[in-house]
C-alpha cells in the first residue's frame, strides 16, 4: 500500500486561467522530487480556468464551483478532502522559486512546535514584499493613527515589521495567506478557515487562533515567491476595498467584541482626519505636482467614510 502524499497543495482561481496555469507549471518543477497532490478550486471563473486546468493538469483533483463561495470557504472545500501531513496553500498569483516549497517543509519537519510558515514574497521586479504583521487590535489602531508606530517602528509594544527587512528567520503574528505552508494536525486542533471571511484576513483570523493556543508561526526566507498581488480582484477595486474594511471589521469585533470595534473605529477616524488634512495641504501647497497627496486624501475620506457608516457593495455582492 503506497504512502499518502507528505504534501497537498491548495490553489483557488477566479478569472486567472493563464496565471494559474503558469503558476501551476512553476509549482510542478519543483515538486518532482516529493510525493504529492495538488487541489484546484475554482470559484465559478467565466474565462475557462477549471477546463483548462483539467486538460493541462489530469492528475488534479478540480473543484469547480457553480457560484463564488470566497476565499477561505474554497480552500476548506480542498482542505477537508485533502490527504497531505502538510498543506501548502497558494495564491494563483504566486510563483514558487527553485527549492521554495522543500525549504518550508524541512523546516516544518524539524520544528514540530510550529503550525505555519511563510516564505520571503518578491515583487514582479524583484524587491521584496512585506508579507508579515502585527495583529490588528483596537489598542494598535490607536498607535498606528497616533502616529507612535511610524516614531518608533522597532518598539516591542508600539512597533510593527515594517522596517524589518526579512531577511532572518523569525516568529511572526501572521504571514499573509499568498504562500503558507500548514500543518494539518494544528487545523485539526483549531478548525478550518472562518468562512464569514469572503476575502481577507482569513488568515490573519487562523493565525490568531493558532497561536492562542500555543503554535508558532514562522517567517523562512530561504524559501522565495515571486506574488504579483491582488489579480482577481484588481478589476473591481471598489468593491475589494470595501471587502477588505468589512474583513477588519469582523475581526475585531470577533476577537474584541464591540468595544475593541469602537475603539478601533474612532482610532481610525482619527487618523484619516488628520491624514486628510495633511494630504489636502500638500495638494494645495504643490499645485499640479500634488497630485499623489491628492489620491491619498481621497484614499483616507473613503475609509473616513466607511467608518462612520456610509458603505458600499463588497466583492460577495458581485460572486
Amino acid at each position: 500500500m503506497s504512502a499518502g502524499p507528505q504534501v497537498s497543495v491548495v490553489v483557488v482561481s477566479y478569472n486567472t486561467r493563464e496565471m494559474t496555469l503558469e503558476c501551476l507549471r512553476t509549482l510542478s518543477d519543483d515538486m518532482k522530487e516529493m510525493p504529492w497532490e495538488l487541489w484546484v478550486v475554482d470559484n465559478a471563473s467565466t474565462d475557462g480556468s477549471a477546463e483548462a486546468v483539467r486538460e493541462a493538469f489530469p492528475e488534479a483533483h478540480v473543484i469547480a464551483n457553480e457560484h463564488n463561495v470566497g476565499f477561505g470557504a474554497a480552500n476548506n472545500q480542498a482542505i477537508r478532502q485533502a490527504r497531505g501531513n502538510y498543506l501548502l496553500l497558494l495564491n494563483s498569483d504566486a510563483f514558487v522559486q527553485p527549492g521554495a516549497v522543500r525549504q518550508l517543509v524541512d523546516y516544518l519537519d524539524s520544528h514540530p512546535d510550529v503550525a505555519v510558515v511563510g516564505p520571503r514574497l518578491m515583487n514582479a521586479d524583484g524587491t521584496l514584499q512585506q508579507s508579515c504583521y502585527r495583529f490588528p487590535s483596537p489598542m494598535r489602531a490607536v498607535f498606528e493613527h497616533l502616529l507612535l508606530t511610524a516614531a518608533f517602528p522597532n518598539h516591542p509594544l508600539v512597533g510593527d515589521y515594517r522596517s524589518w527587512p526579512h531577511d532572518e528567520v523569525r516568529e511572526v503574528d501572521f504571514a499573509i495567506g499568498a504562500c503558507l505552508l500548514v500543518r494539518a494536525e494544528a487545523l485539526q486542533e483549531v478548525g478550518l478557515f472562518d468562512e464569514r471571511f469572503f476575502m481577507y484576513a482569513e488568515e490573519t483570523d487562523l493565525c490568531y487562533r493558532l497561536r492562542r493556543v500555543g503554535w508558532k508561526v514562522v517567517f523562512v526566507p530561504e524559501s522565495q515567491v515571486t506574488h504579483l498581488g491582488g489579480v482577481s480582484g484588481s478589476f473591481q477595486s471598489d468593491r475589494t476595498f470595501c471587502e477588505f474594511r468589512r474583513a477588519q471589521d469582523l475581526y475585531i469585533r470577533k476577537h474584541h467584541g464591540l468595544p475593541g470595534l469602537l475603539v478601533f473605529r474612532c482610532a481610525t477616524a482619527f487618523g484619516a482626519l488628520v491624514r486628510i488634512l495633511c494630504y489636502s495641504v500638500l495638494r494645495v501647497s504643490r499645485g499640479a505636482g500634488g497630485r499623489k497627496a491628492g489620491r491619498d486624501a481621497l484614499t483616507w475620506w473613503r475609509i473616513l467614510l466607511w467608518t462612520v457608516g456610509f458603505r458600499g457593495p463588497g466583492l460577495r455582492e458581485v460572486a
